[in-house]
C-alpha cells in the first residue's frame, strides 16, 4: 500500500461566530457567555494557524462551514412564515433556540466524525462517521450537513466509504474524533486506533460523572469500530476519568492528544490508566512507543483545561520521523505553570522538539483550541488526488478565503445581532461564494433571494 500522510482539514469559522454559551460541561465556553465576539478576527486567526502549518511543509486541508442560522430547525419545531418573520418569532418566544440554530460550532470539526485510514479497515477504504452529537441540541442538527459535505469532498468510492451517523439519542451518543485518536508504530504500519468513552450506556453500575455530562459512549464508540471494519487486535477502548469531566474536560482532546508513536496525556486523563498504557503496549508489540505523561504536581488539571495544554495538535513534519512539533494557543504561553512545563520538556529526550503558539482567541474564548479546529485525514496519494473539489490549502487559496472573509464578514457580533435578517442574508452569500471558491457545488440547500 502507498504511504498515506496525514493531513488537518480545519474547519473555517463561520459568519454567525457568537458566544452563546451552549456548552455546558466547557468552562470557557459558559464563562464568556453573552459577551460580543468578533467573527472576521475569529476566521483571520483560523485562517492563520492553518497557512502556518502549510509553511511549514503540512498538507494542510479545509472544511467550510454549516449554514447558520439554520431556518429548517426552526420549521421543524413549528415556526412558520418567511425565514425573516421566523427570525424574529423565535427571538421574541424563544430566544435560546435561535441562539442554537445560530451556533458556529461546526468551526470545531474535531467533532464533524470519526476517520478510519484505508490502512486500518477491512475493505482497505477510509471510512467517515458523521457525529450525531446527541449531547448537545445544538450540535446534534449538523451531522445531516456534515455528512453531505464529506461525500462531496471525499467521493471516489473505491477509496471512500460513508456510513450515517449513529441513532441520536444519549445511548449511542457520539462526539467523533474529539474522542478518538491514531498511534502508528512505523508509517508503515497498520494503526492503533483509540476510543475514549465517558460512560457506559447499557450499565448504569459502571463510573460516571456527577457534574457535568459524560457525552461519549463506550457503545457509540464500538459500533463506529464495527461499521469501519477495524481489527479487534488494534483497537482499543478506555474509559475517560470521570473526575476531569466533571473539571471541565468535556472531551478527550482536552486532556491527551498522540500523533504517530507518541501519546501525550495528563495523569488523570484516564480511568484505570494502568491497564490502558499496558493494552497499548500490547498493539504496539515491541515498536517503539513513546507516552510522555504530565503529572498533576507539574500541571494541575484546572491549568490544563484553562491553557487548553492538550487541545494541542501534535505534527510530523514529512521526513522528521521521531521529530513532532507541538501547536499550542497562545494561553499556553501565558499561564506561567504550563509555560515553564513546555520550556522543561523541551529539554527532556522526548519526541516533541518544537512548540509553536498561535493566537485562536476568539476560539479558545468560545471554547475550542488548535485541536478542535482540526480533522485528521490519512490519504494516500491515490486518496489525495482522487479530491475534486478545491480544498487542500496553498497560497492562492489562502489569499482567495483571506479576501473572502473581509468581504463577507462581520467585525463584531452580539447576542441580539442573531435575530436580524440581514445577518442570514450575509451568511448565505458568504456560503454561495464560497461554494465557487471550494469548487464544491451545491451543498447547502438554502436558495438565495
Amino acid at each position: 500500500m502507498t504511504l498515506s500522510a496525514e493531513i488537518n482539514f480545519d474547519g473555517l469559522v463561520g459568519p454567525t461566530h457568537n458566544f452563546a454559551g451552549l456548552s455546558r460541561g466547557n468552562v470557557a465556553s459558559t464563562k464568556n457567555r453573552d459577551a460580543s465576539s468578533h467573527p472576521k478576527a475569529a476566521a483571520l486567526q483560523g485562517l492563520q494557524k492553518m497557512k502556518s502549518l502549510m509553511d511549514m511543509g503540512l498538507v494542510q486541508g479545509v472544511l467550510p462551514p454549516l449554514e447558520r442560522p439554520h431556518t429548517p430547525t426552526l420549521r421543524a419545531l413549528g415556526f412558520t412564515g418567511t425565514d425573516e418573520h421566523i427570525l424574529s418569532t423565535v427571538q421574541k418566544q424563544a430566544p435560546h433556540l435561535l441562539a442554537s440554530v445560530s451556533s458556529a460550532s461546526s468551526m470545531w470539526v474535531a467533532n464533524a466524525a470519526t476517520v478510519s485510514p484505508a490502512a486500518d479497515t477491512t475493505d482497505g477504504r477510509t471510512h467517515f462517521t458523521p457525529a450525531n452529537l446527541s449531547a448537545m441540541f445544538h450540535r446534534s442538527i449538523e451531522h445531516p450537513d456534515t455528512g453531505r459535505i464529506l461525500k462531496k469532498i471525499f467521493s471516489h468510492p473505491d477509496h471512500f466509504a460513508h456510513h450515517d451517523a449513529l441513532p441520536p439519542g444519549s445511548f449511542f451518543s457520539d462526539e467523533g474524533a474529539a474522542n478518538h485518536t491514531r498511534l502508528t508504530p512505523s508509517a508503515e504500519s497498520p494503526g492503533i486506533e483509540i476510543f475514549t468513552y465517558g460512560r457506559s450506556a447499557f450499565d448504569p453500575s459502571t463510573p460516571r460523572p456527577s457534574r457535568y455530562p459524560a457525552r461519549q459512549t463506550r457503545e457509540a464508540s464500538e459500533a463506529v469500530a464495527r461499521n469501519h471494519g477495524l481489527s479487534i487486535n488494534r483497537t482499543l477502548f478506555v474509559q475517560q476519568n470521570p473526575a476531569v469531566i466533571d473539571a471541565g474536560v468535556f472531551h478527550n482532546d482536552v486532556i491527551a492528544v498522540g500523533s504517530a508513536n507518541c501519546l501525550f496525556f495528563h495523569q488523570d486523563a484516564f480511568l484505570n490508566s494502568d491497564d490502558f498504557i499496558q493494552n497499548l503496549k500490547r498493539c504496539f508489540a515491541g515498536n517503539p512507543l513513546s507516552l510522555i505523561e504530565v503529572s498533576r504536581k507539574d500541571v494541575p488539571v484546572e491549568d490544563a483545561v484553562a491553557s487548553y495544554l492538550f487541545n494541542t495538535q501534535l505534527v510530523q513534519l514529512p521526513g522528521a520521523e521521531n521529530d513532532l512539533q507541538l501547536i499550542a494557543p497562545m494561553e499556553c504561553k501565558n499561564n506561567n505553570r504550563v509555560y515553564d512545563y513546555l520550556n522543561r520538556l523541551l529539554a527532556q529526550n522526548t519526541p516533541i522538539k518544537t512548540i509553536h503558539y498561535k493566537e485562536l482567541r476568539e476560539s479558545m474564548n468560545n471554547g475550542g483550541g488548535p485541536a478542535c479546529l482540526r480533522l485528521r485525514v490519512s490519504l494516500s496519494k491515490a486518496e489525495r488526488d482522487s479530491l475534486q473539489t478545491r480544498v487542500l490549502l496553498d497560497n492562492a487559496l489562502y489569499e482567495d478565503l483571506v479576501a473572502w472573509v473581509h468581504k463577507h464578514y462581520r467585525d463584531t457580533l452580539s447576542p441580539a445581532d442573531l435575530a436580524d435578517p440581514q445577518l442570514l442574508q450575509e451568511s448565505r452569500e458568504a456560503l454561495d461564494d464560497l461554494t465557487d471558491i471550494l469548487k464544491l457545488g451545491s451543498v447547502y440547500p438554502f436558495q438565495l433571494s
